[in-house]
This record gives C-alpha cells, structure tokens and sequence, in this order.
C-alpha cells in the first residue's frame, strides 16, 4: 500500500493531516473506541491525562498488532475528549507518536464517557 499525507498549512501544528491517501490498499481495519484509563497492571490512571493519552495508544497499538498492522497505519482518527483544555497537550503527544506523518483526525469535547475516570476515548481506521 502507498499512503501519502496532505499537509496543508497549520494543521502540522496541531498534530493532524487535512487528508491522507491510500492506493493499493489492502486490509482496513476500523477500530472500536479505545480508552486508558487503567493501566497495563490494572492501576487507576484517573485524573492523570498524559498517562491516560499514552495508554490509550498503548491500547490501540496492541490492538492493531493482533489485527497485523502498527500505529504507522493509521489513516483517521476521531478523538473524544473530556475536557477541551486537554486537546493541546493530547496534540504535544500525538506528536511524539507520529513524528510528521500524522492520521487525519478530528477533537470532540464530550459531556461524559461510560465511566467517570475515563478523560480520552480514540476509534480509529488503519489501512495496511
């Protein structure tokens, strides 16, 4: 698979490509809303946002290699967030992540997740 990034202006700034293009594609693999508000060992991650926001790619990146893909092929991702306070510093670590290829992605601010604790929920597509 080719995948190749649309860049756009400012967008690199705030950890997101406008769009990304796939040619040759062939498996996609959607994934179901991930959280992080547990750690590995099963610690409350509660209150703690950075921990929370790295668990919950830990979450996703283990996912994805059950599903025989990594990070890297993620092309879209929809972010939900408690608090909008928070969407900078999820965007300092996604870039950590990513490095300059960055998934298209999309930052909601919600009223509330299944459980109290949670502070991050990511659903994302991959395509390998």
């Amino acid at each position: 698979m080719q995948k190749s990034f649309v860049r756009g202006t400012w967008q690199a700034k705030r950890a997101y490509s406008p769009a990304v293009i796939t040619e040759g594609a062939g498996k996609t693999i959607w994934v179901a809303g991930h959280t992080g508000a547990v750690d590995d060992n099963g610690k409350s991650l509660a209150g703690d946002f950075d921990a929370q926001c790295k668990q919950c790619f830990r979450n996703i990146e283990k996912t994805l290699a059950e599903a025989g893909a990594k990070l890297s092929d993620l092309v879209t991702m929809t972010v939900f967030l408690i608090d909008a306070r928070h969407t900078t510093r999820m965007t300092e670590l996604r870039s950590e992540i990513f490095g300059k290829d960055f998934p298209a992605s999309a930052a909601i601010t919600v009223a509330g997740f299944a459980q109290p604790e949670m502070m991050i929920e990511i659903q994302c597509i991959a395509v390998v």
